[in-house]
C-alpha cells in the first residue's frame, strides 16, 4: 500500500483532458487533482461551462508552463443557430432577439463563412473570463452591467464549412489564442442579417495535440488504483508540449549557473525562447535567449 502524504503527491506533468459538458474548467481541474492526489495543479485555454474537449491539466512544476500552452493555436467544432440572439452568445443564456433566416441559401451561409478567414477585429463578449479592475466580465454580465471593451486582433487559419440544416451552421475553426468563437458566430450571423448563438462547442484540437489523445474524466477513473501506476503512466512530460521552442543542452556548470539564476553563455542567437536540458539530458525548465548567445532562465523547474 502507498503511503499517502496528506498534503498529496508531488508529481509533474500533463494531463490532457476530454472536459465533459456541464463543468467549469476549474471544476475539472479540481476533480483531476484529487483523483491524482496532486499536490499541485493547474489548467491552460480554459473552456466554457457548456464546452467540451481538450483540456490541458497542469501538474505540480508543469503549472510553470502553462502560460507557454496559451499561446498555441487551437481547433474547434462548432455549431451556431441562426435567427436567435443569446444574451450570452451561447444556449446558457436567454433568447433576447429572433430574426428570420430562412430565406437564406445555403452558398450565401458558405460565403460569409468564407470571409471570416484571415485577421480579423472582435470585441471580446460581456461573460467572459477577462477582467476589468480586477473582476471579471462575466460577474458584472450578471449584475447587468456592461462595459467598453476594446477590439482586438485574432487570427482564423481555417474556417470549414460542413454544412448548413434547419437553421443550425456547422464549423470547424482553427484559430489564434484569444479568439472567442461565441463572437465569431454571433458576427457570422450579424453579417447574415439574421443574429446566431452557439449551440456546441467542443475543443479539437490544442497546438499539436488531437481530441484522440485525450481521456475523459470517466476513463481516468477506471485507471485509479492504490498505486497510481496506470494514472501516471498518463501524464506527459512538459517538454513534450512545448514543440515550438528549440532544445538546448547544457554543461554541468551552466545547469548549476542557470538554477542559481545566473546567465550563460552559449552559441544560440536570436531573441526566443528554448527548452534547456541538464548535462544528463533531463528537463530544467524554459530560458530566454538575449540575441547574442546569452540565455537568461525564465522559468525553471527546480
Amino acid at each position: 500500500m502507498l503511503r499517502r502524504n496528506p498534503k498529496g503527491r508531488s508529481i509533474n506533468g500533463i494531463v490532457l483532458l476530454d472536459k465533459d459538458i456541464g463543468l467549469s474548467s476549474n471544476a475539472a481541474l479540481q476533480k483531476v487533482k484529487r483523483l491524482f492526489f496532486a499536490k499541485k495543479a493547474g489548467h491552460t485555454g480554459a473552456l466554457d461551462f457548456s464546452a467540451s474537449g481538450i483540456l490541458p491539466i497542469c501538474l505540480g512544476q508543469a503549472t510553470k508552463i502553462a502560460q507557454f500552452l496559451l499561446e498555441d493555436d487551437k481547433r474547434y467544432f462548432v455549431r451556431g443557430k441562426l435567427g436567435q440572439i443569446s444574451d450570452t452568445g451561447d444556449c446558457e443564456g436567454s433568447i433576447i432577439k429572433t430574426q428570420p433566416f430562412e430565406h437564406l441559401s445555403d452558398s450565401e451561409i458558405a460565403k460569409v463563412t468564407a470571409s471570416f478567414k484571415g485577421n480579423i477585429f472582435q470585441i471580446p463578449p460581456m461573460y467572459s473570463a477577462l477582467k476589468r479592475d480586477g473582476q471579471p466580465l462575466y460577474k458584472l454580465a450578471r449584475k447587468g452591467i456592461e462595459v467598453e471593451r476594446e477590439s482586438r486582433l485574432v487570427t482564423i487559419y481555417k474556417i470549414i464549412y460542413l454544412g448548413y440544416k434547419n437553421g443550425i451552421l456547422s464549423l470547424e475553426v482553427t484559430c489564434s489564442k484569444g479568439t472567442y468563437i461565441r463572437t465569431l458566430i454571433e458576427d457570422i450571423g450579424e453579417k447574415l442579417s439574421c443574429g446566431a448563438h452557439v449551440i456546441e462547442l467542443r475543443r479539437t484540437g490544442f497546438a499539436h495535440i488531437d481530441i484522440r489523445q485525450t481521456l475523459t474524466f470517466s476513463e481516468l477513473e477506471i485507471l485509479a488504483s492504490n498505486d497510481y501506476q496506470a494514472l501516471d503512466e498518463k501524464i506527459l512530460a512538459s517538454e513534450d508540449m512545448l514543440l515550438g521552442l528549440e532544445d538546448v543542452y547544457l554543461s554541468k556548470v551552466q545547469s548549476l549557473d542557470i538554477k542559481f539564476g545566473r546567465e550563460i553563455q552559449t552559441d544560440k542567437q536570436g531573441l526566443l525562447k528554448v527548452k534547456l536540458f541538464n548535462e544528463k539530458k533531463q528537463f530544467l525548465g524554459i530560458g530566454q535567449c538575449q540575441g547574442n548567445g546569452i540565455i537568461l532562465p525564465k522559468k525553471l523547474f527546480i
